[in-house]
């Protein structure tokens, strides 16, 4: 149950006027903060606002965790490098049938992980719609763009962002895909609510350039889990924005020579779960160890075929 505070115990938290704390609950610039009558009732763990007037950069909680053993199984991957090319075709080929499974049963998709397979093989599967079929083969021509745009040691942009989407929407919905929403969305079982569409052109902006001169120190685990994070706190797209967010997540760590990791759909609760502690107090620990740990997951596996 969420236990709120009043304005006048948020002023003396965060050393706010209290006039300043009801103009930015007003403007929709404290999380989960209610209005009751005249009076706004705030989250007692909601994240103090970043004034726009003195700064724009975000504080983040829980970037500091140890990739001591990450680190060392992704060398003992490399001493492998180049892989057989049988090996390495069958890796690819696993790796693209169970990501998109995944990837769309996590977004209502009912396509099993075997009816995946043959439809990535072009076959059709009775009993299907057309736009599962849909979704199952643009997250695979998908998948091959980000892996175009590594090879071509592209940098991620805006630009880039859209491509990946409107692969993703491709023939699904020609009237959005690749296109930013230009109305407001809210997320059924999240607290977190997605910014205002008037807003997202300047948020996309920001979130390209924070990428790419903010966390340029950080580690590349991290860097991948608060690009996917915070895509998805924007929420720039009507549809489509947990599959594109996972293709950012994973274009990261592929290009910093990490293996890509599959979130299973049989854990999107839990993945749920830690997004929104992510978007709603800025606390990405949980969310890193879950990538962290999807990582090691594949690095092993890598590993137990290539000894």
């Amino acid at each position: 149950m969420v236990k709120y505070m009043s304005i006048t115990e948020a002023s003396q938290k965060w050393q706010i006027s209290d006039r300043r704390i009801r103009v930015l609950c007003g403007e929709g610039r404290i999380e989960g903060a209610v209005k009751i009558g005249r009076n706004w009732s705030i989250p007692i763990d909601a994240v103090k606002p970043v004034d726009a007037r003195e700064t724009t950069k975000k504080f983040y909680v829980g970037l500091d965790e140890d990739f001591t053993i990450v680190d060392s199984l992704k060398h003992a991957i490399d001493q492998h490098r180049p892989f057989p090319e049988r090996l390495a075709q069958s890796l690819h080929e696993k790796l693209v049938v169970e990501w998109t499974y995944n990837s769309n049963a996590i977004e209502g998709n009912t396509l099993t992980l075997s009816e995946t397979k043959v439809v990535l093989e072009g076959i059709t599967v009775g009993g299907k719609s057309l736009t599962e079929h849909l979704e199952a083969i643009n997250h695979k021509e998908a998948i091959l763009f980000i892996e175009d745009l590594i090879v071509n040691q592209e940098s991620l942009s805006e630009w880039n962002i859209k491509n990946i989407h409107a692969l993703v929407l491709r023939e699904i919905d020609t009237l959005n895909a690749g296109k930013y929403r230009t109305e407001n969305v809210v997320i059924s079982g999240a607290r977190h609510i997605p910014p205002k569409h008037y807003e997202i052109n300047n948020l996309m902006q920001k979130l390209v350039r924070e990428y790419q001169e903010d966390w340029t120190d950080l580690h590349p685990v991290v860097k991948a889990t608060l690009l996917h994070g915070e895509f998805v706190k924007i929420h720039p797209f009507i549809d489509g924005n947990g599959r594109t967010a996972r293709l950012l997540l994973n274009f990261e760590l592929m290009k910093q020579g990490y293996p890509p990791v599959i979130i299973k759909n049989e854990t999107r609760a839990a993945y749920y779960d830690v997004l929104d502690l992510a978007h709603s107090t800025m606390n990405y620990r949980p969310l890193i160890k879950l990538i962290s740990d999807l990582v090691l997951e594949t690095e092993q596996l890598w590993l137990s075929v290539l000894d």
